[in-house]
């Protein structure tokens, strides 16, 4: 197909996807929430087309020899399909923000002004592997009164196609324009570029996906872009931790899913309880066929840990591998993440309270937890319904980009004939 038709269909779809968006800022919250449920029986209902279609895909990704996490994050079964109704059905539940007040103010000269939480308007989604983003973001651009244009990879075309066809299926009997979740309908890349050239047509993009896609939308796009880099997550265990607690909590951060960004890349241990933790921690990952990169330090406890370098304390494995360091103190634990860390999720796994929150005040990322996991840095998780991604930006918002943040403001003044003197 040639640049020119790919840029045709492209631009149709985006602009009935505008052109969209004066009704759905005129719907209610019950023709929203009723469009949605429509949306979770459908895909209840016809899930065995969604999986058909998802299978031919994650055959094509076995067959060209893409990793196994990458496949877990393309593959739907009937577990993760009740996921993605669960979560349509969680943004139900959750309080429509168009429309709320966030301020009044009212002046000396009888002006009564309202700052007043709007819809975005267009949103563009470019996204990889995972065809539950398709769902996930519809139904959160539909419940904050934006269109949505969806853009999934080449690896999840025939998944995104199916669950887009239900999505549709059900939005024609409810009062939301179908036009309000569009899907991109070409494989080619010249649709992405073409999407971050549609300056006044889309209003903000999102990706989802690797860093080398993130980094290449965000260069390249002239639309504002809301976004995470990558998810060089920590967990820092100190020298009072619970141990059996540390164990339990890296297991989970790293074996869980590992192939997610919220998954832990980089374990930090404190001196003083290094090789008592790393001798049980290492026989709890070995079931999970961890492999463990260690500093100096931690190969003189671990014989089986591989020497790390310096890349490794940057990277973002999503697989089963490990880095681990062992550090002198909590101000050592925080220069490595402030060096290495992306901003995203870290975590501090100890019992002393001033210790906590001196972590908790000088981590800097979107997410900081006291002994948790990882793993929780979700839309779903944190009680926010379905999420858009994570954010470790600083603008225009930070962490699980729910409905508040696919919304912005106006002011909403009213006079009773006033004029500026």
């Amino acid at each position: 197909m040639n640049t020119i038709s790919v840029e045709k269909q492209v631009i149709e779809v985006v602009k009935a996807a505008k052109a969209s968006t004066r009704r759905l800022v005129q719907l209610s919250t019950e023709q929203k929430n009723a469009a949605l449920e429509a949306i979770a029986q459908a895909i209840e209902t016809q899930a065995d087309a969604i999986i058909a279609a998802n299978a031919l895909d994650v055959k094509d990704a076995q067959a060209k020899g893409l990793s196994k996490a990458l496949v877990d994050r393309l593959t739907l079964n009937e577990q993760r399909i009740q996921g993605m109704v669960a979560s349509v059905r969680a943004v139900i539940q959750l309080p429509d923000p168009v429309g709320e007040v966030l301020r009044t103010i009212e002046r000396p000269n009888g002006l009564s002004i309202h700052k007043v939480r709007v819809p975005l308007g267009v949103i563009g989604i470019i996204y990889e592997s995972r065809p539950n983003v398709t769902c996930d973001c519809a139904a959160l651009c539909l419940k904050s009164g934006n269109a949505v244009v969806l853009r999934g990879g080449s690896e999840s075309f025939r998944s995104n196609q199916a669950i887009h066809q239900v999505i549709q299926s059900a939005l024609a009997n409810t009062d939301v324009p179908q036009a309000a979740v569009t899907l991109v309908p070409v494989k080619e890349r010249a649709g992405v570029d073409c999407m971050l050239g549609l300056v006044g047509l889309i209003d903000i993009i999102i990706p989802r996906g690797g860093e080398s896609l993130i980094r290449k939308i965000s260069a390249d796009s002239k639309i504002p872009v809301i976004k995470h880099a990558k998810g060089v997550c920590h967990t820092y265990v100190d020298s009072d931790a619970d141990l059996a607690m540390a164990k339990s909590i890296a297991v989970n951060a790293k074996c869980q899913r590992p192939g997610v960004c919220n998954a832990m890349e980089t374990l930090l241990v404190h001196q003083d309880i290094a090789k008592a933790y790393l001798l049980e921690l290492a026989e709890a990952l070995k079931a999970f066929n961890v492999e463990i990169r260690g500093c100096d330090r931690t190969q003189a406890i671990l014989a089986d840990a591989k020497a790390a370098t310096e890349a490794d304390w940057d990277t973002e494995y999503l697989d089963m591998i490990l880095a681990i360091r062992i550090v002198d103190s909590l101000e050592s634990a925080v220069d490595h993440i402030q060096q290495y860390g992306s901003g995203h999720s870290e975590a501090i796994i100890n019992q002393k309270q001033s210790t906590a929150q001196a972590f908790l005040r000088d981590v800097d990322a979107a997410a900081v937890y006291v002994n948790a996991s990882t793993r929780f840095t979700d839309g779903y998780e944190f009680g926010l319904g379905a999420e858009m991604g994570i954010s470790t930006d600083r603008l225009h918002a930070r962490g699980p980009v729910a409905l508040e943040e696919l919304t912005t403001y106006k002011y909403i003044v009213y006079g009773t004939g006033q004029i500026k003197e």
